[in-house]
């Protein structure tokens, strides 16, 4: 098990920018795939991005493609996710997750493939 702890949420206009962070516990962060998920008041925790241990690899969904940009740094034990252009539908809470398996081929979209989940940051974006 990793320990995950988020920051950097809060209240922004539509249109505005924020950037998460994600810290993890343990030493080997490097060799973990990590991901963002999200989840809105009475929806089902839905994925948002994720990044592979080298940072070679990285996938979104489609409703935050060009607009969420998700990076780590394996010194720092830290995965970010900037978020700019944000909507109101962009509103929920944010989870970090992590695992440790290989992005490519893999269902990492689901939330049942990531077994370290951190507390969520609440981000609210108004309109």
């Amino acid at each position: 098990q990793v320990q995950l702890v988020e920051s950097g949420g809060g209240l922004v206009q539509a249109g505005g920018s924020l950037r998460l962070s994600c810290a993890a516990s343990g030493r080997t962060f490097g060799s973990l795939a990590m991901g963002w998920f999200r989840q809105a008041p009475g929806k089902e925790r839905e994925f948002v991005a994720a990044i592979s241990w080298s940072s070679s690899t990285t996938y979104y969904s489609d409703s935050v493609k060009g607009r969420f940009t998700i990076s780590r740094d394996n010194v720092k034990n830290t995965v970010y996710l900037q978020m700019n252009n944000l909507k109101a539908e962009d509103t929920a809470v944010y989870f970090c997750a992590a695992d440790y398996f290989t992005l490519a081929g893999s269902n990492w979209y689901s939330s049942r493939m990531w077994g370290s989940w951190g507390q969520g940051t609440q981000v609210t974006v108004s309109s």
